[in-house]
């Protein structure tokens, strides 16, 4: 590697070219199956195909009264129509006769539709009367009201959500109806975040002296859980070439996270540990700010070097890092923000 402490980068690379370095080493984790009840916000790795129907049978959409649609027409207040009542469906606990002319059951909500009826009356529009042996109603219901059918929600071998998909509450809840008691998902990222620095006190202290607080790391750690990973671990790091190795050595996670050290500096340890513990693909872009980034890797695990400056951290982030914990993670790359076009008032020159 070209040593640039206090040289400063003759060449930078391209934004593009980092891209495609990530997207061409940078591969989705394997597999794992994860309980329903913990999978919200994760990606699915498998087609998820509903081996049942839902419903699994015609039940009542609202509290009342089963029966024959057809018998019910002409029905209103001023000429209500009387049935007899004879028995009542309630959830999982249906009425096990048939329904026949005149004929009408008491319904809850959910409850299987007895044979015979095709249609249920609210309670709303109707009466018991004589003890409750026979009921009035005031208003008619054509068959297939107030009746869900077998299978409207999902039918049997449906493919209730694609591989891809990332899964909402609502999703969930979906999964759990087809009887889904766990999911095969893409493994979640890990993460270290290694924040380099003499000058750096720990996040929750007050400046001091010459000293400065870390702020990078709680920045870098809302980042990747917000792109998917688990939560990050985060070590303080000394201006020293062994401190440095010896970090980068100890981190086994799935993508590493150097903060600071990665500039002309003499002491910028980051690259010339990285190239000599693995590889230091780029060092220097073409981008401000955060032109000091680089990109290498231990193995195939990729690891970032982050600028100290906190904004320059976070482009370089966004645009970099998050695009290979996204990919590890199975997600998809856009940036997270919304963009829009506009035109120039001025010319900006370019620095």
């Amino acid at each position: 590697m070209k040593d640039v402490r206090m040289r400063g980068f003759q060449e930078r690379v391209d934004v593009a070219a980092v891209e495609r370095l990530i997207d061409e080493r940078v591969r989705s984790l394997p597999i794992e199956r994860i309980a329903l009840s913990t999978a919200a916000g994760r990606m699915l790795a498998e087609d998820v195909v509903a081996p049942c129907a839902v419903p699994g049978f015609d039940r009542a959409a609202m509290d009342g009264y089963a029966l024959r649609g057809n018998e019910t027409f002409g029905a209103d207040a001023y000429a209500p129509l009387e049935f007899a009542v004879v028995g009542a469906a309630l959830p999982a606990r249906p009425f096990l006769g048939t329904v026949s002319n005149g004929q009408a059951v008491r319904i809850m909500t959910g409850a299987p539709m007895p044979s015979g009826a095709d249609a249920v009356v609210q309670a709303e529009f109707a009466e018991e009367i004589t003890g409750g042996a026979q009921v009035r109603i005031t208003e008619p219901a054509p068959p297939g009201r107030h009746v869900g059918k077998r299978g409207e929600d999902v039918e049997t071998g449906t493919t209730v959500l694609p591989a891809g998909h990332r899964l909402r509450p609502q999703d969930l809840g979906v999964l759990a109806s087809v009887g889904a008691g766990n999911v095969a998902v893409v493994r979640q990222p890990s993460v270290a975040i290694l924040v380099t620095g003499d000058e750096l006190l720990p996040c929750g202290a007050r400046p001091e002296g010459f000293k400065i607080v870390d702020s990078n790391s709680v920045m870098l750690a809302a980042l990747a859980e917000r792109d998917g990973s688990h939560p990050a671990r985060t070590q303080m790091v000394p201006d020293s070439y062994e401190a440095v190795k010896w970090a980068l050595q100890q981190a086994a996670e799935d993508v590493v996270l150097v903060s600071g050290g990665s500039s002309v500096g003499q002491e910028d340890h980051a690259p010339r540990v990285l190239a000599e513990l693995g590889e230091l693909c780029i060092h220097g872009v073409a981008l401000r700010p955060a032109s000091p980034t680089g990109l290498g890797f231990l193995g195939v695990r990729p690891v970032f070097l982050l600028p100290g400056n906190p904004v320059s951290c976070l482009c370089a982030y966004d645009l970099f890092a998050g695009r290979a914990i996204l990919r590890l993670g199975g997600r998809a790359t856009a940036l997270p923000y919304p963009t829009t076009a506009q035109p120039l008032t001025r010319k900006i020159a370019s620095m």
